[in-house]
């Protein structure tokens, strides 16, 4: 099949990826109230014939092609963030606009184009006989803006589901990326006594507790580990919390929440450890501690994971990694091979469970929760050509 008729089949159909990306768009669905876009993804499965279509417990939307023993999987959360402060839109952000060129819209780079680009590409693929004896899967995964990969914990855990590999269709800017630092939420607590603010010796104040131990982590984060691909590990203060009898009276008790990303080689017990360390935290017996999420999904189902997110990273000469690239090459030219910023799904999928990951999608990094949010339709297209070439590229490596 030359390459040139796969992209002049998904130009065919970007009348239909456009509608389908401005009807999701359309639909407000931020963590766990993902409910009516699952149901305009299996509207879209339906209309383009996949061979399977499966919702989980947890309201997973999972679209099968094929019939092969091994599965390749495409990997789209569809669930979006806020819109924030409507103040710093130009447009609204779910009736959102098209020109020419773009589409915007919350969403529209993180991560829908995603989904759009991985539906119509299996499409492709099924249409033109690209499917290279694998089942493709193309799943639409929810909460991943709560707490990343908790999704996939859940389709491989219980849906004891294990591809061969995995896309990730988050944003690439036009690159293939193959790994991200880790994240994980720490948070810090240190008590205090209550007194009439009139007197602030009478009692102990815990935000300035609080106050050095934040310096300390300040300079904490100058110290942290560097990798040659990956990056720095970094930490920031990113929420403040205290109790007191009143505003006129001595803080009895204050917390922070911490966003530490790990680069390769960090754990979270190191990262702990590390807090737990410094001189202020010691000296004021503070607790530290990572978060748990249990927030039930639009299904109410719990499913409980500490707030870890472990690194990940394929090796640029493994056999996905360059089925990728070769894929890419063959339509566009040599691509460049990077990194993400943020986080992704491919933290269970790889980096608990160690089934490869390889990420190529539609739309910008820098986009992703920014208001005035947009894709190209072109990044459309591209991305669900390559899709659908690649289980053939892969096919021919091993």
């Amino acid at each position: 099949m030359q390459p040139n008729i796969i992209d002049q089949k998904a130009n065919e159909y970007l009348p239909q990826m456009t509608k389908f990306l401005r009807d999701l768009i359309a639909i407000p669905g931020e963590s766990a109230n993902e409910k009516e876009t699952v149901k305009r993804i299996k509207q879209e499965m339906e209309s383009l014939e996949f061979d399977k279509i499966e919702v989980d417990d947890m309201g997973n939307i999972l679209g099968y092609m094929g019939e092969g023993e091994k599965i390749i999987a495409y990997d789209a959360h569809i669930d979006t963030v806020g819109v924030g402060n409507l103040e710093n839109w130009d447009f609204d952000p779910y009736i959102g606009y098209e020109n020419e060129t773009e589409i915007g819209g919350r969403g529209a780079s993180d991560q829908l184009g995603g989904i759009v680009s991985a539906v119509y590409g299996a499409r492709i693929m099924k249409e033109m006989g690209l499917l290279a004896g694998y089942t493709v899967l193309v799943t639409g995964t929810v909460q991943e803006e709560d707490c990343d990969g908790l999704c996939w914990q859940y389709i491989i855990a219980e849906g004891k589901i294990e591809p061969e590999f995995v896309v990730i269709t988050e944003p690439t800017d036009g690159r293939i990326h193959r790994g991200q630092r880790g994240r994980m939420e720490i948070r810090v607590d240190v008590s205090g006594i209550s007194c009439h603010g009139s007197a602030p010796e009478r009692g102990d104040n815990a935000i300035y507790k609080m106050a050095e131990i934040i310096t300390e982590v300040k300079e904490l984060n100058e110290r942290l580990k560097d990798d040659e691909f990956l990056g720095k590990g970094t930490l920031a203060v990113s929420e403040v919390f205290f109790t007191s009898p009143s505003r006129c009276a001595v803080a009895d008790s204050c917390a922070i929440s911490i966003d530490r990303r790990l680069t390769a080689g960090e754990t979270y017990e190191m990262a702990l450890e590390e807090i737990r360390s410094l001189s202020a935290v010691k000296k004021y017996d503070a607790a530290v501690c990572m978060y748990k999420y249990d927030r039930p999904s639009y299904t109410d189902l719990v499913y409980p994971t500490d707030c870890y997110f472990p690194t990940w990273v394929i090796k640029e000469d493994h056999d996905a990694t360059q089925a990728m690239v070769d894929a890419f090459t063959a339509l566009y030219g040599e691509p460049v091979v990077d990194k993400w910023t943020f986080s992704t799904n491919g933290v269970s999928i790889m980096g608990r469970y160690n089934i490869p990951c390889i990420g190529f999608g539609p739309g910008k990094e820098n986009q992703a929760h920014a208001p005035n949010e947009m894709t190209y339709k072109a990044d459309l297209v591209r991305c669900a050509v390559v899709y659908a070439a690649l289980p053939t590229s892969y096919a021919k490596r091993i």
